[in-house]
């Protein structure tokens, strides 16, 4: 592929394909798009494209791979693992889908949403929420991530412990292949067991072997009732067997679990003053607990009060605070959300998004601490995330009166501790931000090389050119 064939061939061709407007080549235009979310790493592209519909993409996919051009597929840009930006060769074309933004169809009585991949994932809450349903993905970014980033690194949020991963919430799929044909695999269905289960293949693909383009979404009843409590906790053994107790009487209105440390409260206690401190005494732990109901209020604020007693008198709990109003609810829930922004406000810190089996969340953390501490004595662990699933986001900052970019030059022998950790209990490096180029080389030391020959060999099969998203996964 030559420069003059790039520069003097496919760039009219695109531009006659989305018009002057959305072809994107000036330098100041198109930096917003080339910028890692975190702000740690700028690459290069020789334009940026933004096609308005799904056979804009498909003609610009098959441009593209004419020319041997790699495309590296963009949503909302909120990802935190240089998946969706491109490197710094600059001969990339970054194909942005964020016009693909309109819910195509609204079915009540199948309880389905078909959407573009450039959605808003809000928007889609909101569009649900006006037909009277739930589409329950909650991330913090909602507000800006795309439907289709989420189902390419299969995202997680809040309720998953209820609802499962961005996977599970779809049923089908359009998809433009690497070569530029149209896959309309937009089927509303349960059940289909008509061959392989493409769809599996391109949600968690990060965009390397084609471009979601339009997604079937589950619905579910909007819930009557949605309560929130703050539980106090001695250890994360004890949110363990707080976990276990309501489960075991709650069922499936348990709907959220979250774990957070004492430190991570105090961090946003220190950045974000003006949010509510729940509780007079600081206490080692703490689970931020949601449960949704069909039934009446009164049913679902008895079954709080309770399980939440029920763990109080058990001595799992030491204390709780019981949301009353929406407003208390959603202050709780602030505290758990501005944890990643007051980190942010803090400084620069080393970040893992792990999974590991519940039952090893407490041995993990007692081994991994101890571990980090022995390495570099005083970092501080910022761990907080989703027990209920097992997937905990665990940041490490540096000693106090260490700098933080300092710190970062320790990243690799960080990674290694916890990394090593997580896989000595059968866990995964990414739980739900994917693997993109941030972690790609890590994948060989982790996973079986029978497993990447797999892999390999179906992004091989369905990218034969090597163009979409080069050097993310794989």
């Amino acid at each position: 592929m030559t420069d003059s064939l790039l520069g003097h061939e496919l760039l009219p061709t695109l531009r006659a394909l989305v018009g002057e407007a959305h072809l994107v080549t000036d330098p100041p235009a198109m930096a917003p798009y080339l910028a890692d979310w975190r702000g740690r790493f700028t690459g290069r592209a020789r334009a940026v494209v933004l096609p308005a519909d799904t056979h804009e993409v498909a003609k610009v996919v098959a441009a593209c791979a004419a020319a041997r051009v790699p495309i590296v597929p963009q949503g909302g840009r909120t990802g935190l693992v240089l998946g969706s930006v491109p490197d710094a060769s600059g001969t990339a074309i970054v194909l942005s889908l964020r016009r693909l933004n309109r819910i195509r169809d609204i079915d009540a009585a199948n309880r389905t949403m078909t959407v573009e991949a450039g959605c808003i994932l809000a928007d889609i809450q909101e569009a649900a929420s006006g037909a009277g349903m739930l589409f329950p993905l909650s991330l913090a970014a909602e507000g800006s991530c795309t439907i289709g980033g989420n189902l390419s690194t299969n995202a997680g949020g809040t309720a998953v412990l209820r609802y499962g991963n961005t996977r599970e919430l779809c049923l089908g799929l359009e998809v433009v292949t690497a070569q530029g044909q149209l896959w309309d695999g937009l089927r509303a269905l349960r059940k289909d067991n008509t061959g392989y289960a493409l769809r599996e293949l391109f949600i968690g693909a990060e965009g390397t072997l084609g471009v979601i383009t339009a997604a079937v979404l589950k619905l579910y009843p909007q819930p009557r009732a949605a309560l929130t409590a703050l539980v106090a906790l001695d250890s994360p053994a004890g949110a363990l067997a707080l976990l276990s107790l309501l489960q075991q009487r709650c069922g499936a209105a348990l709907t959220g679990f979250e774990l957070m440390s004492d430190f991570c409260l105090r961090l946003v206690a220190r950045q974000f003053p003006d949010l509510p401190r729940p509780f007079a005494t600081h206490y080692p732990h703490y689970a931020l607990v949601e449960l949704s109901s069909n039934d009446s209020e009164d049913g679902a604020a008895e079954l709080v009060e309770t399980s939440v007693g029920a763990a109080l008198d058990a001595g799992v709990a030491l204390d709780a605070v019981l949301a009353t109003s929406v407003a208390q609810s959603l202050g709780l829930w602030k505290l758990r959300e501005h944890i990643p922004l007051a980190q942010a406000a803090a400084g620069k810190n080393i970040k893992h998004d792990i999974s590991l089996p519940v039952s090893s969340i407490p041995a993990f953390l007692e081994r991994t601490d101890a571990a980090l501490q022995a390495a570099f004595p005083g970092c501080q662990v910022v761990c907080f995330g989703h027990l209920g699933d097992g997937n905990l986001h665990y940041n490490v900052a540096p000693p106090e009166g260490i700098g933080h970019d300092s710190f970062l030059a320790h990243q690799d022998a960080v990674n290694r501790i916890v990394h090593d950790s997580v896989a000595a209990m059968r866990g995964s490096i990414s739980a739900e931000h994917g693997v993109g180029a941030l972690k790609r080389d890590e994948l060989p030391r982790y996973k079986p090389a029978v497993e990447l020959d797999m892999m390999r060999a179906i992004k091989a099969a369905l990218d034969p050119l090597g163009i979409m998203n080069p050097g993310k996964i794989l």
